[in-house]
């Protein structure tokens, strides 16, 4: 259930595209606060504002923050623009959006009967700190590589929740991203995976798409119980719009949970079970007993997919080189190497597809 304060807020710490990071005095002390402009308003210094402390309440890593959820005294403008997409749909933050797809749109003929992607390769990740990585090791052997970043809903909904979205728009090393499903927020929307990829592909200019979930993946510990499902299905999504789906692999030999450690039950329940569609499954040719470890468990998915090992040399340096400081589950780089260059190979890979 959700748990409501009223706050003032104190400062305006940063910003970002579409979202304020903010200080605000609760009634059991401060906090941090974010607002997203386009739904709730602009707050400023001295501003009341109601809050969402749920997840500052659960101390959660990744959304950890109090949501504004209204600046009682100035709501934002009434849109005037077109657009009937329902998004966060009978939430009491339901919002409009034109969608890519939609029959108002400039791209509605271009995308009305579309089917193919046209053999765009299309890489597919569990996390949303993923996302820098397979863009450094990408751009380190193709340089300029036009990437278009499509996210689903199976973690935030809003993009503009993404630092790391910002950061890599900013430096140039992602040109896009369009939101699909529920998600909202990116440079275009669109109803589904299917077409959100065509967008990518046939609106953007996209050389290849990545797929993976926004931050805040959910899991239950269970064997089907996790958002990263999305995975296996976007597998098939970009096979069925003949593009080539490449499966990089979630791999930790830091996490503290074992079903993580080596290849994570999500990778291998994501690929081998909800896939139905042949991928190619990259797999990073670690060294020593670890690296021995993950080609050992990466096997049984050749009875599906085709499994493709690819070096990472120079892969550390390239991602320790991205305009993001890479972390995920709170471990960066140094801690957690394997699982960056895990991903950041599925990258190297499709600089070669495109060769």
């Amino acid at each position: 259930m959700i748990r409501w304060r009223k706050g003032t807020v104190v400062k305006i710490r940063r910003e970002w595209p579409g979202a304020v990071e903010l200080d605000v005095t609760i009634d059991d002390g401060e906090a941090r606060a974010l607002a997203y402009p386009a739904l709730v308003g602009r707050p400023h210094p001295g501003d009341v504002v109601l809050l969402n402390t749920t997840a500052l309440a659960m101390g959660l890593g990744t959304g950890g923050y109090a949501m504004v959820v209204a600046v009682p005294d100035r709501f934002p403008p009434d849109p005037s623009g077109p657009g009937h997409l329902v998004k966060a749909r009978y939430t009491p933050l339901q919002a409009t959006v034109l969608g890519a797809d939609e029959q108002d749109s400039a791209h509605h003929e271009v995308l009305r009967d579309a089917e193919s992607v046209g053999g765009m390769p299309v890489v597919v990740a569990d996390l949303h700190s993923a996302l820098p990585a397979i863009i450094a090791g990408l751009h380190l052997d193709r340089p300029g590589t036009r990437v278009v970043y499509v996210m689903p809903d199976g973690g935030a909904l809003p993009a503009w929740f993404s630092r790391t979205i910002a950061a890599l728009r900013e430096a140039g090393a992602l040109a896009a991203t369009v939101t699909v499903g529920q998600a909202f927020g990116g440079d275009l929307e669109a109803v589904t995976l299917h077409t959100g990829l065509l967008a990518a592909r046939l609106v953007l200019d996209a050389e290849v798409a990545i797929v993976a979930q926004g931050p805040g993946n959910l899991g239950t510990g269970t064997r089907w119980g996790f958002s990263g499902v999305s995975a296996g299905e976007a597998v098939n999504a970009a096979a069925v719009l003949e593009g080539r789906p490449v499966a990089s692999l979630r791999v930790s030999e830091a996490d503290a949970r074992e079903r993580h450690r080596g290849i994570s039950h999500h990778s291998l329940t994501a690929y081998g079970r909800v896939a139905l569609a042949r991928a190619q499954v990259v797999v990073p040719d670690l060294p020593g007993a670890f690296g021995d470890r993950v080609r050992a468990e990466a096997k049984p998915l050749g009875e599906r997919h085709e499994l493709v090992t690819v070096p990472v040399d120079g892969l550390d340096e390239a991602v320790r080189d991205s305009p993001v400081r890479v972390s995920t589950m709170g471990r960066g780089l140094d801690e957690d190497r394997a699982g960056f260059l895990a991903v950041a190979a599925a990258g190297r890979h499709v600089a070669n597809l495109l060769r």
